[in-house]
């Protein structure tokens, strides 16, 4: 007992102290190695490595390149454009293809971050052209920017498969109609938020010159998400052909990039990948360690002595990932809490499929939430605006997904109808 205080009180002060997550991991698993383990911190590095040994990492890096690729490229104008198109007849129509294209261009990207920048780099001066209010506009891109991560094919999702050795096609399958959900709820706000906003006529001479332009966009996720579901890849698969379908889109098709750009690219992402796979391979090693000495089966039981029902369970896990997201990152969230959290809820008959849902959109509001909401310091830089300004403009659509969050958590249907 007196260690596990130790380990708490180190840890908590080292992340108080701002001192850096890969050194604070580092540390906390070589303590527990010398204290839990065999005393070697040799096997820490044994433990590290095979934690990466696994081919579904390599989807990581290509699924970033991808998103890099198409927020560089002309993708998201065109998607924009199409759900334009479509919407120009509802009252704030172009904020609702806002939401669409997010969730499309999300279909493909895999990330948060990097459809709030394709996206939102194109769609907020125009939203703003178009009279709807900067606050609104703000909030629409953030909040609509984290469905990247609900919307398969998801990186959180692949992580947490990989934490707790779950199933990531049957991650991917559950994620849809939650993500449809969210996206339904935010474009639903959308318009009754802009109820007043002047209408356009719906034009098929329009929607035709957009479908004509934009149809390799379009196809893009048809092609990922139909190969993924029926069989014909696995998720590092359908990375490398979504990548090889946006290099060859955007390089011979729309001729939006070149060779140098593809270069700088990879140069980004490499030092991207820099910063995550170390916090993965700590965090890897130091679960393989606490799950053979069955410390999750232990930490079960003993919480099992507090709480008698599955409601309060789901209750205190939606309160503990609420608050875990507005001070952790969600990679170190997942790969940290994940395997916890997945012993406990067994105890409680809660489907790992449903659970690592319910993970994930806790997650997802945590991008919006500071001090350490990503997608508010991404809007911040992308769109130059006050971080305190964008932080109230997402206010709204928290709410939003706070709703779809215990929908998704009690009405477990919804994950895992489709599997």
């Amino acid at each position: 007992m007196i260690y596990a205080l130790i380990l708490l009180l180190m840890t908590v002060t080292l992340l108080a102290i701002r001192v850096n997550l890969v050194v604070v991991l580092l540390l906390v698993g070589s303590f527990i190695h010398i204290v839990w383990g065999e005393g070697e911190l040799l096997y820490i590095i044994e433990d590290m490595w095979i934690a990466l040994d696994k081919e579904v990492l390599l989807s990581i890096p290509l699924f970033l390149i991808c998103g890099a690729v198409m927020g560089r490229g002309a993708i998201a104008a065109r998607l924009i454009e199409i759900m334009s198109a479509l919407t120009a007849p509802l009252p704030g129509g172009l904020a609702i293809a806002t939401v669409m294209t997010c969730a499309v261009f999300a279909a493909i990207s895999g990330s948060s971050a990097v459809t709030l920048i394709a996206v939102g780099s194109i769609a907020y001066p125009a939203l703003l052209q178009q009279g709807y209010d900067k606050k609104f506009s703000l909030g629409a891109l953030a909040s609509s920017g984290t469905l990247g991560v609900i919307i398969p094919p998801s990186i959180p999702m692949i992580l947490y498969g990989i934490a707790t050795e779950t199933s990531i096609i049957d991650l991917f399958t559950a994620g849809i109609l939650p993500g449809l959900l969210l996206m339904g709820l935010i474009a639903t706000y959308a318009l009754f938020r802009n109820i007043k906003m002047p209408r356009q006529a719906f034009s098929f001479s329009r929607l035709g010159a957009a479908l004509r332009s934009g149809i390799w966009s379009m196809l893009m996720p048809v092609i990922l998400l139909g190969g993924i579901y029926s069989g014909y890849f696995s998720p590092t698969e359908s990375a490398a052909v979504a990548l090889a379908y946006a290099i060859i889109i955007e390089v011979l098709v729309h001729r939006e990039l070149g060779l140098s750009d593809l270069k700088f690219i990879a140069t980004d992402t490499s030092t991207m990948m820099g910063i995550i796979f170390p916090v993965l391979a700590i965090a890897l090693s130091v679960n393989i360690l606490l799950t053979t000495h069955q410390a999750p089966a232990m930490l079960a039981d003993w919480v099992g002595g507090f709480i008698d029902s599955k409601v309060t369970f789901l209750l205190a896990v939606n309160i503990l990932l609420l608050i875990v997201g507005c001070v952790m990152d969600m990679v170190s969230a997942i790969l940290i809490l994940a395997p916890i959290l997945l012993a406990l809820g067994r105890n409680y008959g809660i489907d790992p499929v449903h659970l690592g849902i319910i993970m994930t959109v806790n997650l997802e509001i945590g991008l919006l939430t500071p001090p350490v909401g990503i997608n508010l310091i991404v809007a911040m830089t992308a769109f130059r605006e006050n971080f305190g300004l964008i932080t109230r403009a997402v206010i709204p659509y928290i709410l939003m997904m706070i709703i779809g969050l215990l929908i998704i958590s009690f009405v477990p249907e919804l994950s895992l109808s489709l599997l």
